[in-house]
């Protein structure tokens, strides 16, 4: 992983974290107990603050950010898909925000709530917890309770804490093959 202090502001990681080594944790980052931050995320708490609270996950390639002064919180056991762009206040707890989604300035997304793949959550939005929500912009659409989403929601921060332990054990960086 990649550790940079930013005027005084070191990153800090739980020990019983996964960060994997192309990530990058940038200033006032903190990844509590069980959280994973996985390949090629950046987390930049230059001007905010980030907390990812325990046991959620930061999938590859997603960036977190948000405005001077402002602290983004990413709830216990939440998701934050594959290449999504993080600039808002919070994910809530057991989250999902689906791949390629765009969080933009001090938006929410409710506890339990699925944000569909590719969707635009527009600045100041706040989505409701237990909702499936989706689209540009973003609009809660149906609540998540007796839909499949729940299944994602129920099971993903679990499968990927499973699997951050798998990395930790066993993944390391080769020589390619010739």
């Amino acid at each position: 992983m990649i550790i940079v202090e930013f005027e005084g502001k070191r990153p800090r990681v739980h020990p019983e974290a996964f960060v994997a080594e192309t990530a990058t944790l940038i200033g006032a980052v903190t990844v509590e107990q069980g959280a994973s931050v996985w390949y090629g995320a950046v987390l930049r708490g230059d001007i905010c603050t980030i907390v990812v609270r325990e046991g959620s996950n930061i999938q590859d390639n997603s960036v977190l950010h948000a405005a001077p002064g402002h602290t983004l919180t990413i709830g216990p056991h939440a998701t934050v898909g594959h290449s999504c762009t993080v600039h808002g206040r919070e994910v809530g707890e057991k989250a999902l925000v689906g791949n390629g989604s765009t969080l933009l300035d001090d938006s929410v997304v409710g506890p339990g709530t699925l944000v569909g793949a590719g969707s635009v959550v527009t600045p100041g939005t706040s989505i409701p917890g237990g909702m499936v929500a989706t689209g540009i912009p973003c609009k809660a659409i149906k609540p998540v309770e007796g839909t499949s989403s729940q299944l994602w929601i129920d099971s993903n921060a679990e499968y990927y804490r499973d699997l951050a332990d798998r990395h930790r054990r066993t993944a390391r960086t080769v020589d390619p093959l010739v």
